[in-house]
């Protein structure tokens, strides 16, 4: 919602950097209302490249950034949690690459969104149990959302197989 509301005063600064390149372009003089304005969106109209000259909406640049850099993950759990549920949350950490698991302490979720944004986390994955048993898990992409909820049933840990499993690494 945070990018849909700068969304009109984005096009609104496209639209006026447009009129500022079509009257440089054709040698006339600038309209009067953009006059004022003109040192700053000059300056912006040199810094653009060929990616940022187009308008673009909300919706383009969630995975706008996608493959310049790998995201990192930080795995936690509820708070207090069970030894199951610390072990089921190592697992977790196993399966998603370039993930950390932080311990949560007694840290509130605000402060655990904040903490994960200054450290450069692009997700969160938060593990939650009910009477020792895995069974819910929030994934929070940072730093405005989506975040989404999954149900756990039945969820079998690898010390739990018979026979033991192989390990991952």
């Amino acid at each position: 919602l945070y990018r849909k509301s700068l969304s009109t005063k984005e096009s609104s600064d496209y639209e006026a950097k447009r009129r500022i390149r079509d009257a440089l372009s054709q040698g006339k003089s600038l309209p009067t209302e953009l006059r004022a304005s003109y040192d700053k969106l000059k300056t912006d109209i040199d810094h653009e490249d060929s990616k940022h000259e187009a308008n673009t909406s909300h919706v383009d640049d969630e995975y706008g950034d996608a493959g310049w850099s790998d995201p990192r993950v930080c795995v936690t759990t509820s708070r207090s949690p069970s030894s199951r549920l610390k072990q089921f949350s190592k697992e977790v950490k196993l399966l998603i690459p370039n993930s950390t698991r932080v311990n949560r302490g007694n840290q509130r979720v605000d402060e655990l969104v904040e903490d994960c944004k200054t450290s450069d986390f692009t997700d969160l994955v938060v593990v939650q149990e009910t009477r020792g048993e895995p069974d819910g898990l929030i994934v929070c992409h940072l730093p405005l959302g989506p975040t989404a909820y999954f149900t756990l049933n039945g969820a079998v840990l690898r010390h739990d197989l018979d026979g033991g499993a192989a390990p991952m690494s």
